[in-house]
């Protein structure tokens, strides 16, 4: 009864009460900046595990390949979302922040806790070193994504800001075209790689499984509340890091990646409680790998048709080294197929480092 009671389905929809309550704060009772923030970023959680939970049971009736597509594709739904409603306004910035923080979120703090948790219930845990290896090399490319631009601009200066959007773009390109093949790897070519990975994603999801028209309306809903809910985030981020003392780009690789990841990405640390490694590094390499090769480069695309101007993949110094870094330490802990709670322990604490560097920051 205990656990029925404090079910994962259950907990996200008490949690959906903060949505009625963030739209009465900012229209009725027009609260201030921080508390419109905090609210409709509570509201955003549970809205995100809603759609991965749509998006789990709608793989149900597809069959595995298109499946895997389905969950690839709406895997950081929640996250593109956000970024599309801060790319219409024009916080470049921001939405830069939010891919630097989904990256190194999914890396450092879901795996870690990932780690630290499964570690405590069983001394070693082990995964398929092959596709841990495939997934790092791929990280690495997204790495050199966001160095290559970064270095052309301190090479060039602002004498070539033409040159750096077209790059940026084609640059977009070769990530999609990446991602895509990368997906043809995962669920065509070498799908025994990651066999694990999926079987446990099909037992979870057959429990109580949704018809199809179930699954698309919870998804279409939340996808729409998330949509509202970006806008009074967006719109109150301003006061909100001016009461806090938070800087924009510490909002966007902290605060907002965390909000679009908590309800969905708890999966991976719930899997590796039950010894399910292959899963949990899955979900979270597999995760920043779709923000870096699909999400990136989508919104550069888009911004040239909903954004004031074109964006382009010049990410800070402290952003690429944050990347850098985290795909870094991720490889070293990876490469021998297996892992422990104090591995977890030191993901987190590269992951409290680089929070502790962009809080500090000038706003």
């Amino acid at each position: 009864m205990a656990k029925r009671l404090f079910s994962a389905d259950r907990i996200l929809f008490i949690l959906l009460v903060f949505v009625p309550i963030a739209l009465v704060a900012d229209f009725v009772l027009h609260a201030g900046g921080l508390a419109v923030f905090v609210l409709s970023a509570l509201a955003i959680i549970p809205l995100a595990g809603w759609m991965g939970r749509a998006t789990e049971h709608l793989a149900l009736h597809v069959g595995e390949g298109l499946g895997g597509l389905l969950n690839a594709a709406f895997g950081n739904a929640a996250e593109l979302i956000i970024a599309i409603m801060a790319l219409r306004a024009g916080l470049y910035d921001l939405v830069k922040a939010s891919i630097t923080g989904s990256i190194i979120g999914n890396i450092l703090l879901v795996f870690g806790l990932a780690a630290l948790a499964g570690g405590m219930r069983k001394s070693t845990q082990h995964f398929n070193r092959t596709a841990a290896a495939s997934g790092v090399t791929m990280l690495v490319l997204s790495a050199i994504a966001l160095v290559i631009p970064a270095i052309f601009h301190m090479i060039a200066g602002d004498a070539a800001p033409v040159s750096e959007h077209r790059m940026s773009l084609l640059i977009s390109v070769v990530l999609i075209v990446t991602y895509l093949l990368s997906l043809v790897f995962a669920l065509k070519t070498h799908s025994h790689l990651y066999s694990g990975a999926e079987e446990s994603q099909g037992h979870s999801a057959v429990a109580g499984g949704w018809s199809v028209r179930k699954s698309m309306a919870v998804l279409l809903a939340a996808a729409a509340g998330i949509a509202v809910m970006s806008e009074l985030l967006l719109s109150s981020v301003e006061h909100a890091g001016e009461a806090a003392g938070m800087s924009e780009v510490f909002i966007g690789v902290i605060l907002i990646a965390i909000i679009g990841n908590a309800a969905e990405h708890s999966t991976a640390v719930v899997v590796a409680m039950k010894d399910k490694m292959d899963l949990s590094l899955n979900i979270a390499v597999g995760s920043s790998l779709q923000v870096a090769l699909f999400v990136a480069p989508m919104l550069v695309f888009l911004s040239y048709v909903i954004g004031p101007s074109p964006m382009d993949l010049r990410f800070t110094t402290m952003e690429v080294v944050a990347v850098v870094t985290s795909v870094g330490i991720m490889a070293m802990i990876s490469h021998d197929g297996e892992t422990h709670w104090m591995e977890g322990v030191q993901l987190l604490a590269v992951y409290t480092i680089l929070a502790l560097a962009f809080f500090f920051l000038p706003v």
